[in-house]
């Protein structure tokens, strides 16, 4: 008699090989299901999932910000809210700060993303892969382009957030565990964390109006630690609406038209307005003492983690693709570190 541990793992395998279909990344495709993306969690990880009593498939939030180079994995507890369970350092995002707007520009994507089991590729030249879904409904509305945007491993990035091999093992396998019996998880991907010092610091940015709506989203969650639900009207990302008061109409959201008429849930509204006004008051304060505004452009072609400067050298250079700033020369490549330290801390201060 087979064992009924032995049996639930057959059954658990088999099920999300039924549910995943996996997606092109790069223009490879395989019918078989590597070993990389069937593994178990590593004991370390599971332990901690134990202490923090988060049960192993229970759901994960996906929160990455470029200017820190910072992913984390929050994950549901017994309680029903999303706890941080892990944050892991990106290795290499490529752009600048800001939103993907056009096939080629080598921008990451910025926004709210709805991951489904067809988005995981487990067959990526790239180690792994998570397709985040872009263009999403806000991207297509607003006329912005591109395609197979990843979260991947190999440390190497052209558009995509790109992890260590060993750390999008950890990643793929928390998202394969969470979407077992669900329809999908949410990554929520920022420019930095939307506090009221880094909005102040970039307020001079072109972008700043995008980033204050993702702020709405943000604060949401941050609020109530619940995933706020996420819809797009009149070209703009909409946070837990719900109909109306008496309302005998159910919401229905059109991307591109007028917004119906909805209010936030209240339970949550009460929170996050608790925390905008908090900020706002913060903010204001900021640009009355005139704090120092950080350049618009970076003139490097994304980032990378502190922690992997050393290991992954040159691997960050400065921009040839300026989708802000086409009217700038181009800029030759160069190192991101050389004998002195880094090239950043030397050309743009303490600011980056």
């Amino acid at each position: 008699m087979i064992g009924a541990s032995v049996v639930r793992a057959l059954v658990v395998t088999a099920a999300f090989v039924a549910a995943l279909t996996p997606v092109t990344c790069l223009a490879e495709n395989s019918n078989q299901l590597p070993a990389r993306a069937t593994e178990e969690l590593p004991p370390g990880l599971l332990s901690l999932l134990r202490q923090k009593k988060m049960p192993k498939h229970s759901p994960i939030l996906v929160r990455i910000f470029k200017e820190e180079a910072e992913l984390e994995v929050w994950k549901q507890d017994t309680t029903g809210h999303f706890e941080i369970l892990k944050t892991f350092p990106i290795c290499r995002w490529s752009g600048d700060l800001g939103p993907k707007l056009y096939e080629g520009d080598r921008q990451a994507p910025e926004g709210f993303y709805t991951i489904t089991p067809e988005l995981m590729n487990p067959n990526s030249n790239f180690y792994l892969a998570i397709n985040t879904g872009f263009p999403n409904s806000f991207d297509k509305a607003n006329d912005r382009g591109g395609s197979l945007l990843m979260i991947h491993g190999d440390c190497s990035s052209s558009g995509c957030y790109a992890m260590t091999d060993e750390q999008i093992g950890e990643i793929y396998s928390l998202a394969r565990d969470s979407l077992l019996g669900r329809p999908s998880f949410q990554v929520q991907a920022y420019p930095f964390r939307l506090t009221p010092a880094n909005l102040a610091r970039h307020r001079t940015h072109p972008q700043l109006a995008f980033w204050k709506m993702l702020k709405i989203g943000n604060d949401h969650f941050e609020a109530t630690h619940l995933e706020p639900k996420v819809d797009v009207c009149n070209r703009r990302y909409v946070f837990d609406a719900q109909p109306p008061l008496n309302s005998p109409n159910p919401l229905v959201f059109n991307p591109t038209g007028k917004c119906p008429a909805f209010v936030v849930n209240p339970k949550i509204a009460r929170r996050a307005l608790e925390k905008q006004r908090t900020d706002e008051v913060e903010y204001a304060q900021l640009l009355k003492d005139n704090v120092p505004a950080a350049p618009i452009y970076s003139g490097l072609d994304g980032g990378m983690n502190k922690v992997f400067l050393a290991r992954f050298p040159g691997r960050v250079t400065l921009s040839k693709v300026l989708p802000y700033a086409s009217h700038l020369p181009e800029l030759p490549p160069i190192p991101w570190v050389d004998n002195d330290g880094s090239l950043t801390s030397k050309w743009f201060g303490t600011l980056f």
